[in-house]
């Protein structure tokens, strides 16, 4: 027979066995994880922002200033960036400067956490529809004010493929060349439209080129990115029309301020 001792410190251990498993159980079926709330790690290939870039519940936050961190015949002649151009651009015209110059936007970008295809499909509006790992405020194929063909507008794109407006928001409507090569490559992450998903440049990895009828109505199409190892929906660059984005966003977008 157990002593009166040993049944105690039976007692005592089936009393700690039975505490561990309490709070091992409440540990395994705690929700929140360590990853809850933290930026995902892509984002921070967007190098162009003007605060750290953060979550607002299911969305992401970026602020940017909207100006390009390479050379322009668009800035100011004093400015530290500022270089005149007369060479041929997109398309290989001659360049034409317009009137315009570049001056900083206040400009945040609030783009889906968790981008899906959208049900009922939206259009793209005239203005910032995305954003570029420099900051850059992405544009659709249209010029203003009348979603006019943009073949008016491509001579005045300056030695890196980006011009500003009236309002001095420069921006890009076809691929970013200072981005395809040199802060990235052809195949690279070149930023994101407002409805989350990613957009590439006019290469896939293995350096085969994209053009649009390789592509879906919307200019994307899906599979396995080496910055999505589970395979996304992602945009991508072309040479040929609608250069980046077609019939309008393939997910739902967020919005953008200004």
């Amino acid at each position: 027979m157990m002593s009166v001792r040993e049944m105690k410190i039976k007692e005592l251990l089936v009393v700690v066995l039975l505490v561990f498993v309490v709070v091992s159980c409440s540990k395994d079926s705690d929700p929140i994880t360590p990853e809850d709330d933290v930026v995902p790690e892509v984002y921070s290939k967007i190098y162009g922002t003007t605060s750290e870039i953060s979550l607002d519940g299911e969305f992401v936050l970026i602020k940017t200033n909207g100006t390009p961190d390479h050379k322009s015949a668009y800035y100011a002649s004093n400015n530290a960036l500022y270089e005149a151009y007369n060479g041929t651009t997109f398309g290989g015209g001659n360049f034409a400067k317009n009137p315009n110059e570049i001056a900083a936007q206040s400009l945040t970008f609030k783009i889906p956490l968790n981008p899906s295809e959208a049900t009922n499909k939206s259009a793209t509006s005239l203005g910032p529809i995305g954003v570029a790992i420099n900051g850059v405020a992405l544009y659709n194929q249209y010029a203003g004010p009348n979603n006019q063909a943009l073949t008016g507008e491509i001579n005045s794109f300056d030695q890196y493929y980006g011009h500003p407006t009236g309002t001095s928001q420069y921006h890009y409507h076809v691929e970013p060349i200072y981005l395809t090569t040199v802060k990235s490559s052809k195949s690279g992450l070149m930023g994101f439209l407002l409805d989350g998903f990613p957009v590439y440049g006019p290469e896939e990895e293995d350096g085969s080129k994209i053009s649009s009828s390789d592509l879906d109505a919307y200019h994307g199409h899906t599979h396995v990115t080496a910055d999505f190892p589970n395979g996304t929906y992602h945009y991508h660059f072309t040479s040929d029309a609608p250069y980046m984005n077609g019939n309008g966003y393939f997910g739902t977008p967020g919005t953008v301020t200004q």
